[in-house]
């Protein structure tokens, strides 16, 4: 026989009262379950979502299915069924579903259906930024395009029933007015705002500007109002990223943005070395693009496209005109290095004439009296048709500016500035061929100069002993014969050296070891002692005693805040209690990790480098930090860094202290994603790139650790940070920049506060 709620415990008992379920009498509207037809796509992907929607409860049908949530969809249907199964406590065929119902009545928690309750009464007030939610993964609700329906696909072996119950919780309360925001499975785009191809070439051309796939979800609010959500992460600094979102209310709206993507796209993918598109956040949380300078905005689009027709064509017909000046030099060196040739080869000829002849007695007196003048300097006339000239001049001229003529017209599309860029690019090839061409015969026509120059001094050398016959048969006889200069050796142009460009999430490592090694080399213990003060917060005070600043109430204070801190974490010695262990706090043989790497090295320890004990007065503590202030100079005078590497430092609000040993970061993202987190709305970034041989320390593992036993791995593990003294550095002011980033007040917070924060970069270059 069935089992009747009288039977049932008093913990099930409390939970039916709870969901205000009796199960002697199910509501009608719970035993009228209307039924389905439901085709689950090919295609359909079970944690991809792409519609989020506030589905009132009394129309959602639920269906248990003895699955698991992670089962296959088909399954999961295949042995659905409805809810007034399960709680039919009177037929014998529903027995072993009723049992089964009584279980997870009696598994589920009250707390998560209240957390669950908790999280819709938030959705009903606000819509999360990221559009989903913690718990949207529980909710198994699909819809049914046949029968124009939503179900909620309850698996019975799941442990976490939550959402099954409040909203069987909700369905049992009078009114049943109320709405469930939910993520909707096996929903495509509904193609009312834009079309499904669409919304996927929105991906692929967000993906290009931003370098971060996008999440794009329909979302149906409260009012049924359909919108488009688009919401993902930008490159708004180099490698430093923001949140951003995008929602598309209308279709024309929506149109206008997927028409400047799309062209855009078009543009940047066809034409990459003329057009490249940034991204920004705006004050309004805004995602906006840039080009150069300007925005791009869709109202403003066929301007735009105007304008870059008319600095297209400026450009076309700007090289279109030192392309021809470039052919007119072309053609003049060759005509000028084929006057040279025929020069050296007259001249090669007689000297070739001369040892000839001056094998033989005739020869030599024949060749005395055929080159009795000095030879003949045979030079190629350059026939240069100045009219001509003029005539090509006038009619290349009249077809660029037919060629103008021809482009004007009212409006132009895109297509226009890919045929003209195209156009441009062939000649911008074209004008680079011709200076290659130019250079490689300026070179010649060098070499060649100095062939001739040297066949002349050799000329000019045997006519110098023609004055007489004698004299001439005196010089022809010499045993040595004087060889023709083959010329210089043809020079290379001078390329500008390439220098590495720094990447530091490829370069880190490397150079973390090459650091360490040499600071390892170079640094004594005591030096790589007081650049650890630096890491904590001695270095403030440090400052202070390197600019001469101090007073002996800062003193006093910091003595005071260091002695309550070392209190708090050890216990101070006196000088009466002699501790017999110096500076090791630790058994040396316990084994530590530094990125899974193993050693049995001991941390370094700011009281015990500062020797604070009970009994440290204002004096000795001052002449403490004057000897890590002398350390820290010596330290950074020994080492240098072995390649250019940008340096950054953020600072809320304020300016950098240049006259400051000041620490900066290698890893930009880590500088801001830092003081982000405390930070008002302001931020001053600041960016030095240093000079390959610039002093500088590394916070390499040495800086932490001892290293007595010869066991700490070489590297830079445990910072990406670097310490610079600025005052030593010639800085000029390379450019000035603004960003945004978009920050939630809670990272965790579904519903946190989203916050706008302005980092104003200054970049710095390193005077030489």
């Amino acid at each position: 026989m069935p089992r009747k709620a009288s039977d049932i415990n008093d913990s099930i008992i409390g939970k039916l009262d709870y969901l205000g379920l009796n199960l002697d009498k199910i509501p009608t509207h719970i035993k009228n379950f209307k039924p389905l037809r439901f085709r689950v796509p090919r295609t359909y992907e079970e944690k991809q979502y792409k519609q989020y929607r506030y589905i009132p409860v009394k129309d959602i049908q639920i269906l248990l299915t003895p699955t698991n949530r992670m089962d296959d969809i088909q399954e999961k249907y295949k042995n659905a069924s409805p809810l007034v199964q399960y709680l039919d406590n009177k037929s014998e065929e529903n027995f072993i579903k009723h049992t089964m119902f009584l279980k997870m009545l009696k598994q589920f928690k009250i707390e998560d259906v209240e957390k669950v309750a908790k999280e819709q009464a938030d959705l009903n007030k606000k819509m999360p930024f990221k559009i989903k939610f913690e718990g949207n993964y529980l909710w198994q609700v699909y819809y049914s395009e046949m029968t124009d329906r939503y179900f909620m696909l309850v698996p019975t072996e799941c442990s976490d029933t939550s959402t099954f119950f409040y909203l069987l919780k909700k369905q049992l309360e009078r009114g049943r007015s109320s709405k469930v925001f939910v993520p909707i499975r096996n929903a495509e785009y509904s193609n009312e705002i834009l079309k499904k191809s669409e919304i996927e070439d929105l991906e692929n051309y967000m993906w290009l500007f931003t370098k971060d796939w996008p999440l794009i979800y329909e979302v149906c609010d409260k009012n049924d109002e359909l919108s488009i959500n688009i919401i993902g992460e930008t490159q708004v600094y180099g490698k430093i990223k923001s949140n951003y979102k995008i929602k598309l209310t209308d279709k024309v709206k929506a149109t206008q943005f997927y028409k400047i993507l799309k062209a855009m796209f078009i543009l940047q993918t066809e034409l990459p070395h003329y057009f490249e598109f940034k991204t920004s956040i705006n004050k309004m949380e805004e995602l906006e693009f840039y080009i150069e300078d300007r925005k791009i905005i869709y109202s403003d689009i066929i301007t735009w496209i105007n304008e870059e027709i008319l600095v297209g064509q400026d450009k076309y017909d700007v090289t279109q005109k030192l392309i021809e000046e470039d052919k007119k030099k072309l053609e003049n060196l060759k005509i000028e290095i084929a006057s040279q040739e025929i020069e050296y080869l007259a001249k090669e000829k007689q000297i070739s004439t001369f040892l000839e002849c001056k094998k033989t007695f005739f020869g030599k007196f024949k060749y005395y009296f055929k080159y009795n003048n000095k030879g003949k300097r045979h030079k190629a006339k350059r026939i240069i048709n100045e009219k001509q000239i003029q005539e090509d001049e006038q009619t290349i001229n009249e077809e660029v500016s037919i060629k103008t003529r021809e482009r004007k017209k009212g409006n132009y599309t895109i297509e226009d500035i890919i045929q003209l860029y195209k156009q441009l690019e062939n000649k911008e090839n074209e004008l680079k061929n011709l200076v290659m061409d130019i250079n490689s015969l300026k070179l010649k026509r060098k070499n060649m100069q100095k062939k001739i120059e040297n066949a002349t001094s050799y000329i000019d050398e045997i006519d110098s002993h023609k004055r007489s016959i004698f004299e001439f048969w005196k010089y022809s006889n010499k045993d040595e014969v004087a060889t023709l200069a083959e010329g210089e050796a043809e020079e290379v142009n001078i390329i500008k050296k390439i220098t590495k460009v720094f990447d530091y999430e490829e370069d880190i490592e490397n150079i973390g070891k090459t650091m360490d090694e040499m600071q390892r080399k170079l640094l004594l213990k005591d030096e790589t002692d007081s650049i650890y003060l630096t890491t904590t917060n001695v270095l403030p005070i440090l400052n202070i005693v390197k600019n001469n600043n101090i007073m002996p109430k800062d003193i006093e204070n910091n003595l005071k805040q260091m002695k309550k801190q070392a209190i708090e974490e050890k216990t101070l010695l006196s000088k009466e209690d002699f501790d017999i262990f110096g500076s090791i706090s630790q058994d040396s043989t316990k084994v530590s990790k530094i990125k899974n790497k193993k050693h049995r090295e001991l941390p370094k320890d700011k009281f015990s480098i500062l020797e604070i004990s009970k009994n440290t007065r204002q004096i000795g503590y001052k002449l403490s930090l004057e000897k890590a202030v002398r350390n820290i100079q010596s330290a950074l005078e020994k080492t240098v860094i072995t390649e250019d590497i940008p340096i950054y430092k953020a600072i809320d609000e304020e300016k950098i202290n240049h006259n400051d040993i000041n620490i900066f970061n290698i890893n930009p993202e880590k500088e801001i994603k830092e003081i982000l987190k405390d930070s008002g709305s302001k931020i001053n970034f600041y960016k030095i790139n240093l000079k390959e041989g610039t002093n500088a320390v590394n916070y390499t593992n040495i800086i932490f650790y001892d290293n007595q036993n010869k066991t700490l791995p070489v590297g830079q593990d445990l910072s990406t940070k670097i310490l610079v003294d600025t005052s030593k550095l010639k800085l000029k002011l390379k450019d000035k920049s603004i960003f945004r980033v978009l920050q939630f007040e809670n990272e965790k917070d579904d519903f946190s506060k989203t916050l706008i924060k302005t980092i104003c970069v200054y970049e710095y270059d390193i005077k030489e």
